[in-house]
């Protein structure tokens, strides 16, 4: 069993993963959910990872009425059962025909699987009836010796977000079917293009207006929002949009502090200015970090609450619902100037 850190060289752990793959070897590989295990799909397997919608469109039947709710849903955690056409290990379908396939919105996945031209499979890396794993480590303490020894390469990308296995969803009826609830349920959802960091901007302002300023809500609860999407997509422009809306001009990362707080006015709250807050969540690995920045006092009505790597959140993500109006952003790249930013809410 060999393990490689694929924060060390990106290129090199891929190449392996690849050779492992085509020489019919079980990858232990992360995502943007848990640490999955992946094997070639057309071998024997469970539901599969693919790399696009062209990819998906080749093993299973997208219908055009389903197509648009795909697009907004994916690349993300949603796992989508489709009717197979059959291109697969017939061990991976159900006894009806269908197969789950998956986008995942993790970059180092989606250009492994690219490159290896078919599906993987996306199973979660643990045992039977046992939660999944989000370290190497843990993964490792719970596997016999016998079961390391069917584990031929270990990738490793240190302790992922504690975000639940994605939510599966059954597309092969009229009716949609959520047959698991992962971090996400279905939302209404808007999406945009922007092409340079100002579109960015703009898009954020007008989402802001949207729903509200806050000084609607606050009387009743905080707005906040989460925000999703890899290094460098954009997450801090969306966030000096917001803040220029409420006359903010000096928004910077607050990587090193985890928030920064701003005013922006009194709220309908007698006594009570409100405020816009930048979290970024990077550094935060474990549960507890998140007692630490005291969350709930900064959950008060009227002010505004914006959450970069909001994956992360989701540590905290009933105590969010319970206090205040979430809105979801996910951004993702398109191009190299090109973004989609995705709104739920």
């Amino acid at each position: 069993m060999k393990i490689l850190k694929i924060s060390h060289n990106h290129n090199k752990v891929i190449n392996s993963t690849l050779k492992t793959l085509k020489l019919g070897g079980l990858v232990v590989f992360p995502s943007d959910t848990v640490y999955g295990l992946l094997v070639d799909a057309t071998n024997e397997a469970i539901s599969v990872f693919v790399s696009d919608f062209e990819m998906m469109k080749d093993i299973v039947l997208v219908g055009t009425i389903h197509e648009l709710s795909l697009r907004s849903l994916l690349p993300g955690p949603f796992t989508v059962v489709l009717n197979s056409k059959h291109r697969t290990d017939r061990l991976l379908e159900s006894e009806k025909g269908t197969l789950g396939v998956r986008i995942p919105m993790y970059r180092h996945i989606k250009v492994l699987v690219k490159r290896f031209g078919k599906p993987v499979t996306a199973t979660s890396a643990n045992l039977s009836n046992n939660p999944p794993h989000y370290s190497v480590k843990t993964l490792l303490s719970k596997l016999s010796g016998s079961k390391k020894k069917l584990i031929d390469l270990i990738v490793d990308a240190g302790k992922l977000p504690r975000n639940k296995p994605s939510t599966v969803i059954d597309l092969t009826q009229s009716e949609v079917k959520i047959l698991r609830k992962g971090s996400f349920n279905f939302l209404r959802k808007e999406k945009f293009i922007s092409k340079s960091p100002e579109e960015t901007k703009k898009i954020a302002k007008d989402i802001l207006k949207n729903v509200g300023t806050g000084r609607d809500l606050s009387v009743i609860k905080p707005l906040i929002f989460i925000i999703e999407g890899e290094l460098g997509v954009g997450k801090t422009i969306f966030v000096k949009g917001l803040g220029e809306t409420l006359g903010i001009k000096n928004i910077i990362s607050p990587t090193f502090v985890i928030y920064y707080e701003y005013g922006i006015g009194k709220s309908k709250v007698k006594s009570q200015k409100s405020k816009f807050i930048h979290l970024d969540l990077y550094n935060i690995e474990e549960r507890e970090e998140f007692k630490d920045l005291g969350i709930e006092r900064l959950l008060k009505p009227g002010n505004i609450l914006c959450f970069e790597w909001g994956e992360k959140a989701r540590e905290i993500i009933e105590l969010l619902k319970s206090k205040g109006k979430i809105v979801y952003v996910k951004m993702r790249y398109l191009s190299e100037k090109k973004r989609e930013v995705i709104i739920k809410n």
